[in-house]
């Protein structure tokens, strides 16, 4: 859309209490834009929206806009419309520091603690549940309020190399933290290098337009990533800007921050103390004081199926991390369990198939397989079709989670200590109930 029509559409996107994308949820107030999907039209459903309360709504249909132009607004391409109104709003904020978060595993969990922090001192809007891709991250953007907010966290989330620039051209961020690089969405990445090479497309926007940083010095890629832009914040190591110490990763994570003021999580596992050391790093560089910062981690409760420790009725502790899987938090989660006091005879490792890993798939289920092996776990519960690779004597193996069920159901574990992880589309934690 021209420069004109833009202004145009956000003059109307000012008189709308929000943005909406689906007929399904309330439509009062609202301006649609209707996206087109695989396998609909989106202009099909804007007659709906606007019946249902919608003010405007945002078609690819010439005809369709021609016959009510006060409530239609034509664009050729409306996802591209979107972007557009989500860049031209994001210059309209000035100066407010806008925070993006990419990186392979913890990001979400990474954000929800930015926030937390952050909020302790600031006005903060961020990215709400998993709104983190090309069209998540400009109706994030787009709810941001000027007269409401004085700061943004945005999550970026990707599977192939030039995504985070494209969301960097409209949310133009002021600061960036990339969690860590590891074994994710190989399949649309082409391997490793590929992921640390699509990730770092956040700083190297960063560094070519005198943003800020944060550096994880924890993984072994990132520094070298980060070390072309001048403006960087390091942690969690002793010489970083802002040091951090793990005293304990179970059952909760114990630690240190850079002043030595201590912090009891509600979080289990040693990846995690490298989230709230991000989170404490940012927060500090923006001016929120170390008891602050304590006080928002410690009060940090997980309930999204990220590292959540859930005790049953049966006596068991479930580490209960299902929300997705890769073969980097794989081995995290692995390593974590293995950590927790207790024996390794009452522990179970509950694992479903690692989605998104192309030509990669069975190399690296045979590797997880082999990494459990070295494990003393009392049982390894494996499902999912390409699980079957990760087998090994003594494993037990169901090719659906409904065998799983059957076989949980007729073996209910108790007093045991439980780590259920796997790729979203397994859901694995719909088998909470039999734990």
């Amino acid at each position: 859309m021209s420069l004109s029509a833009i202004s145009d559409l956000y003059a109307r996107f000012q008189q709308c209490r929000a943005v909406s994308t689906d007929t399904r949820q309330p439509q009062d107030g609202t301006l649609f834009f209707a996206l087109n999907g695989p396998s609909f039209r989106g202009a099909a459903f804007a007659p709906q929206a606007l019946e249902k309360g919608a003010l405007f709504a945002v078609v690819d249909d010439a005809a369709l806009a021609a016959t009510n132009p006060e409530r239609y607004c034509y664009a050729p391409d409306t996802l591209l419309a979107l972007q557009q109104l989500a860049l031209h709003h994001r210059r309209q904020l000035g100066s407010m520091p806008v925070v993006a978060i990419t990186g392979s595993n913890g990001k979400t969990t990474t954000k929800e603690l930015l926030h937390a922090v952050l909020s302790r001192r600031y006005r903060v809007q961020y990215t709400r549940g998993n709104l983190n891709n090309h069209i998540g991250v400009p109706l994030t953007l787009l709810t941001i309020r000027p007269e409401a907010h004085d700061l943004a966290v945005v999550e970026m989330g990707a599977n192939h190399q030039g995504e985070i620039d494209s969301y960097c051209q409209y949310a133009e961020p002021t600061h960036g933290l990339i969690t860590n690089i590891g074994k994710a969405h190989l399949e649309g990445f082409g391997g490793l290098e590929g992921v640390a090479k699509g990730k770092s497309e956040l700083f190297r926007y960063l560094g070519a337009r005198g943003g800020t940083v944060f550096v994880n010095t924890a993984d072994a890629r990132l520094p070298e990533l980060g070390a072309p832009v001048a403006n960087r914040i390091t942690y969690p190591g002793p010489t970083d800007t802002y040091p951090a110490e793990l005293l304990a990763a179970a059952p909760h994570v114990s630690m240190r921050l850079f002043d030595g003021t201590p912090v009891e999580a509600a979080i289990t596992g040693a990846y995690n103390f490298l989230n709230l050391a991000a989170a404490a790093a940012v927060g500090a560089h923006f001016g929120v004081p170390s008891a602050d910062i304590a006080a928002a981690l410690a009060a940090y409760d997980p309930t999204n199926n990220r590292s959540q420790l859930v005790r049953t009725e049966r006596r068991n502790e479930v580490i209960l991390d299902a929300y997705n899987a890769n073969p980097s938090s794989m081995a995290a989660a692995i390593a974590s369990l293995a950590a927790r006091p207790g024996e390794a005879t009452h522990k179970v490792a509950l694992l479903g198939d690692m989605f998104e890993l192309g030509p990669e798939s069975e190399t690296e289920h045979r590797a997880l397989g082999e990494l459990l092996a070295q494990q003393s776990f009392g049982t390894v519960l494996l499902v999912g079709h390409d699980m079957q690779h990760a087998v090994r004597p003594g494993f037990r193996h169901f090719a659906t989670k409904a065998e799983a069920a059957e076989w949980l159901g007729q073996n209910p574990p108790a007093g045991r200590q439980i780590l259920v992880k796997g790729s979203r589309g397994m859901g694995l934690e719909t088998l909470m109930g039999l734990l």
